[in-house]
């Protein structure tokens, strides 16, 4: 999927710092989260793309290791962030 960079800027306005910090944890977890979801409705409908799933089980992995980080540095932003984006654990 093509995240194009209006919709890169609004995620990370919204949950990172700034539009600048693509860096910042938080961002990354929302951008995580936007790519798992479209990925997630491309398999419900394709259901033998096996590359597909193969790079979701991929992100889900990189996005558990970005929340486990927060979540040791700073539980608030941790907490806010999975009610936010309604990440189940």
């Amino acid at each position: 999927m093509h995240i194009n960079k209006k919709v890169k800027e609004d995620l990370f306005k919204k949950y990172g710092k700034s539009i600048t910090n693509t860096g910042s944890t938080e961002g990354q977890i929302a951008l995580f989260s936007k790519r798992i979801n479209h990925l997630s409705d491309h398999l419900k409908k394709n259901n033998k793309d096996f590359n597909t799933e193969r790079a979701l089980v991929s992100m889900v992995g990189k996005r558990r290791n970005l929340l486990d980080y927060l979540k040791s540095k700073d539980i608030g932003k941790y907490r806010s962030i999975i009610k936010e984006l309604k990440i189940r654990k």
